[in-house]
């Protein structure tokens, strides 16, 4: 049997909960829930860094912030020369490998081991990037610098619809460009393909269409748990946060959680497209009627030679405990998307079928490796998901100083670590998976707890080796936030006209 070809697929901001298959109340997510039906999703995948460039880089190498170096979002630090990435050693197994979207790499034209990438970077031109990839192509379309026309910002939850023609938008860019990459293959060796979709990350600008879809369908609202709905009473680091729950009025929120899934269901139908593209490779050419009444001989097409795995960089707490985006450690922004469609050869995998380990984003490499019959370089910390071995628990970390957040989570509950006051939460997720009730002090889940901190001391490392003293969390002094709980006037990362 030839090697298989990968399609990597991530998202921005997609939590692991939004997938209709998975049992969403709202989102349409129907070409992941046919992927689910081919093969495998990991519900209980994390993203142990939970914001864009540490997890990203996680991915790539396969390693936990403490190898990869990056736990505050370290926007100028580059790959690690001494770790391989998942690009190096795919082509270093005889795969062409080509990347399309976005990449968050410093310098932002690092190939990281990719034979070429067409780049969709959000306008992070103050890193020495004029126009990236898809910025080119509006130029060269006759729209150039209008991609921020819409107005929204990418730290707002404001929205309104596209403002370009449909095949502007950046998702459908995404898709095309990779299925073009697709199409000029060398048809002599495999693929390794890594489609990187900006959203559901603000701005949310969906196209019309995908929001009147959710127009008549009932929108589910944000919980607040009992532990968060006194904003004062909460750790510094979730207090001094930039949005707060008095930012949106409710129908703003409907409106937001609306563009936020009408993203969602864009990038899931412009996935087919891309599957599709794969699948039409074997008819090009040949008489339909030799492939069966849908064109191709089940088991014997391209598409049945490929692994697509669909993932997240984190989530989003998109109002949920009175929170929004990402980099903290409760489950909308740390847990993660993670499916599996492996070739049609590998039948121990399975079909629709869920797989309820610890998983983290380091696990995406030696996985893939596997599937390929590929050696997993020696400095891969992730374990294989088609293996049997498994972790006990995960460690989480964001931040350093003030804002330091630290976690660890075991098969059943989650203890949230704060330095500044020493303060945390804890949940019992087998019971209360929305995590509305905290435990953290209550006596009958103690021994729990005093598991679960032995176990945060065990990974505590460096500057946070401060935080403990005769083997007990002891922190530093609380902090008082000063500023009120509203924008401070900044607009965020609001872009706007280039010319």
């Amino acid at each position: 049997m030839d090697r298989p070809n990968v399609l990597l697929i991530s998202v921005d901001h997609w939590f692991g909960q939004m997938i209709g298959a998975l049992g969403h109340p709202t989102v349409l997510t129907p070409t992941l829930d046919q992927i689910i039906m081919s093969g495998v999703a990991f519900t209980n995948a994390y993203a142990p860094t939970p914001s864009c460039i540490p997890a990203r880089r996680e991915i790539m190498t396969g390693t936990h912030a403490r190898t990869h170096g990056d736990r505050v979002f370290n926007e100028k630090l580059p790959m690690p020369q001494h770790l391989p990435t998942l690009a190096q050693t795919f082509r270093a197994n005889g795969y062409q490998t080509f990347a399309v979207g976005k990449l968050h790499v410093y310098p932002p034209r690092d190939r990281i081991g990719f034979d070429d990438i067409l780049l969709n970077e959000e306008g992070r031109h103050q890193f020495g990037l004029r126009k990236d990839d898809y910025e080119l192509y509006l130029h060269d379309e006759g729209y150039s610098g209008q991609e921020f026309g819409h107005g929204m910002s990418h730290n707002d939850y404001l929205t309104r619809p596209w403002h370009l023609p449909e095949k502007f938008h950046p998702t459908n860019w995404t898709a095309y460009q990779m299925s073009k990459a697709i199409a000029r293959r060398d048809p002599r060796k495999p693929s390794f393909w890594y489609m990187s979709f900006n959203h559901p990350h603000p701005p949310l600008a969906p196209l019309a269409e995908y929001m009147d879809i959710y127009r008549d369908l009932e929108i589910d609202e944000p919980f607040t748990g009992e532990w968060a709905k006194d904003r004062a009473k909460l750790p510094y680091a979730v207090r001094a946060r930039r949005h707060s729950p008095d930012l949106y009025p409710d129908r703003a929120v409907r409106k937001a959680r609306q563009a936020f899934y009408a993203l969602a269901t864009h990038i899931d139908h412009q996935i087919r497209l891309v599957m599709g593209t794969i699948r039409e490779l074997d008819t090009t050419g040949k008489d339909p009627k030799a492939y069966g009444t849908y064109g191709i001989a089940p088991g014997k097409g391209t598409l049945d030679n490929t692994i697509i795995m669909f993932t997240s960089d984190h989530g989003d707490m998109l109002g949920n405990h009175g929170m929004y985006a990402k980099a903290v450690m409760y489950e909308n922004s740390i847990k993660v998307p993670l499916l599996l469609m492996p070739q049609a050869s590998r039948k121990d995998i399975g079909k629709n079928r869920r797989d309820d380990r610890l998983a983290v984003q380091a696990d995406i490499f030696p996985t893939l490796m596997d599937l390929c019959g590929i050696p997993t370089p020696p400095t891969v910390e992730g374990l294989s998901l088609v293996g049997e071995k498994k972790r006990d628990y995960i460690y989480g970390e964001h931040w350093e100083n003030a804002f330091a957040t630290r976690m660890v989570r075991n098969r059943r509950y989650k203890l949230v670590y704060y330095p500044v006051g020493n303060r945390f939460h804890m949940f019992d997720l087998q019971n209360d998976p929305n995590e509305m009730h905290d435990i953290s002090e209550d006596s009958a889940h103690a021994a729990a707890r005093k598991e679960l901190t032995e176990l945060l001391i065990e990974n505590l490392y460096g500057d946070d080796l401060r935080y403990v003293k005769d083997g007990k969390l002891v922190g530093t002094p609380d902090r008082i936030v000063f500023r009120p709980s509203m924008p401070d006037g900044s607009y965020g990362n609001q872009r706007g006209y280039r010319y």
